[in-house]
């Protein structure tokens, strides 16, 4: 099945909702970034998440979220955009511990539980949207959930789910997100709450197959939610050797005159894809020229 994301509300429009199915996705940036089990729960959390914040963007824009905490992993970056197109990696890939006391993949002792989260919104004006908040848990749902009522003063609930297969590869992942909006009542507030409190760890139901529509069910009542759109879901990087020739040109003609000299041509590479592009001789003549 497709990867794909949900956009919802409920009770009267009191509620905006998202939830994702983004196992392929995350799957994808594994595979690239060649994480172990639990980086690939970090990477793959930030990136389910991100995806549902560019779901609330329009047109054109996108957005850049960083996670930079004191764990081994480094920081964890992701690109997502209004198309349900993201990229992410991470700086330390080949990160892994011990399940945690509850038995799950110990993703806060691998980004670590002080730093920043900030996001960076280009919505096509000339100084870009950025909020940064401190890491409160290192979970990165909490961390999310605490940057949008913080940065953003959006009260949300905000979860993220990754699970690993033996050989590493990704078993299962998703999300969701759900935001009160402005005059939601107090009754309203006290049933979302409660559905939240009750309902089983999101990477449970991810576990036990539950789509991104039961997800929503689950957490609003199947009589209240209303889906807007449903929107496929991809790993995607618009990297290409255009564009790396662009960042070459930018170094200036006296190192691409070293690298033509002392290297006889020059590599680039994606951070998030890692996809690599050569350029010969003639290729940075070229660029020389240009």
């Amino acid at each position: 099945m497709k990867d794909y994301l949900l956009k919802a509300t409920a009770y009267n429009g009191e509620v905006r909702a998202y939830a994702i199915r983004s196992t392929e996705t995350v799957e994808e940036a594994r595979r690239r970034q060649d994480t172990w089990a639990t980086t690939s729960a970090a990477l793959g959390r930030t990136i389910t998440i991100s995806t549902m914040l560019g779901a609330m963007l329009k047109g054109e824009d996108k957005l850049t979220v960083k996670v930079e905490g004191n764990g081994p992993v480094g920081a964890v970056i992701a690109d997502a955009n209004a198309k349900g197109e993201v990229r992410g990696y991470v700086i330390n890939p080949h990160v892994d511990f011990e399940s945690n006391a509850q038995g799950k993949l110990d993703v806060r002792r691998a980004v670590g539980t002080k730093g920043t989260l900030s996001v960076v919104k280009d919505v096509g004006l000339k100084t870009n949207f950025t909020g940064q908040v401190p890491i409160v848990s290192g979970e990165i749902s909490e961390d999310f959930t605490y940057y949008l009522a913080t940065s953003e003063q959006v009260p949300s609930a905000v979860g993220a789910g990754v699970l690993v297969n033996p050989d590493h590869t990704i078993l299962a992942a998703g999300g969701f997100i759900v935001q009160m909006m402005p005059g939601a009542s107090e009754t309203t507030i006290a049933k979302i709450e409660e559905s939240i409190n009750s309902i089983a760890p999101i990477s449970t139901l991810i576990q036990e197959g539950k789509q991104p529509e039961e997800i929503l069910e689950l957490l609003l009542g199947k009589d209240n939610v209303k889906i807007h759109e449903n929107m496929p879901v991809q790993f995607h990087c618009p990297c290409s050797k255009e564009r790396m020739g662009v960042a070459i040109k930018g170094l200036g003609n006296d190192e691409i005159d070293a690298m033509i000299r002392e290297d006889h041509g020059a590599t680039a590479s994606c951070h998030f894809c890692n996809e690599t592009y050569t350029f010969s001789i003639n290729d940075l003549q070229a660029l020389k020229t240009e």
